[in-house]
């Protein structure tokens, strides 16, 4: 893969980033059968990969340092990009960044940028690679579970389940804060675009739309 050399922005693109949005919806943009008969978010059936992360990982809770530096740099990166880039690149992404754990990436060097550059397992953009090895950094100096409790301070309380894909925002007041809350503790690439996909991915809100099996089967991130 050549490099990528997108422009983004750590202030955050207008492009929305939350649910894969390379997947065209149908006009009303309401849940729709897979090929099990199961009825899905619309954008999970474009590819199996797709559909197999919306059944069993979106929107369900995830909580851990760790776990959140990986998906909050996941998020950055897709940035820009069609979120199955970074799906099917995601082994890759942990390879190449010591699977994300926090102390490890801090201590990457320039020695490391050179060879995250030179890696087609991720998406080589500059830009992103060093604001990851800069989050990881001030991360470090966090006691364990702040990330983990800032994150989730900002989940909203329960709201009525979008029955559209259009009934879906791309930001949030939550979002905007959290992204606030982000930057002004030193993170980089988290804008409230990047925050809200985080939020969504991560269980905070459930974007599962109302017909949706996953939200019908009661998973731990509905509500």
């Amino acid at each position: 893969m050549s490099q990528v050399t997108d422009p983004t922005d750590p202030a955050d693109p207008a492009e929305p980033v939350g649910p894969p949005t390379d997947t065209p919806d149908p006009p009303a943009g309401g849940a729709l059968p897979g090929p099990d008969g199961l009825p899905r978010c619309p954008w999970s059936l474009s590819a199996e990969d797709y559909r197999a992360y919306h059944d069993t990982e979106w929107g369900r809770p995830v909580r851990g340092d760790r776990e959140l530096f990986e998906r909050l740099t996941l998020e950055a990166f897709q940035s820009g990009l069609s979120w199955l880039t970074i799906l099917r690149r995601r082994e890759g992404f942990r390879a190449a960044f010591g699977h994300f754990r926090i102390a490890t990436v801090a201590a990457f060097g320039p020695q490391d940028v050179t060879r995250l550059l030179a890696d087609p397992g991720i998406i080589r953009n500059r830009a992103k690679i060093e604001a990851t090895l800069h989050n990881a950094r001030v991360l470090t100096e966090w006691p364990e579970g702040r990330l983990t409790d800032l994150i989730w301070s900002r989940a909203p309380g329960p709201r009525p389940a979008p029955r559209t894909t259009a009934a879906i925002p791309a930001v949030t007041p939550a979002s905007t804060a959290l992204a606030k809350d982000l930057k002004r503790e030193g993170l980089r690439f988290v804008g409230p675009t990047t925050a809200y996909a985080l939020m969504q991915a991560c269980g905070l809100v459930d974007d599962h739309l109302a017909d949706c099996h996953v939200r019908a089967g009661g998973h731990p991130g509905s509500g």
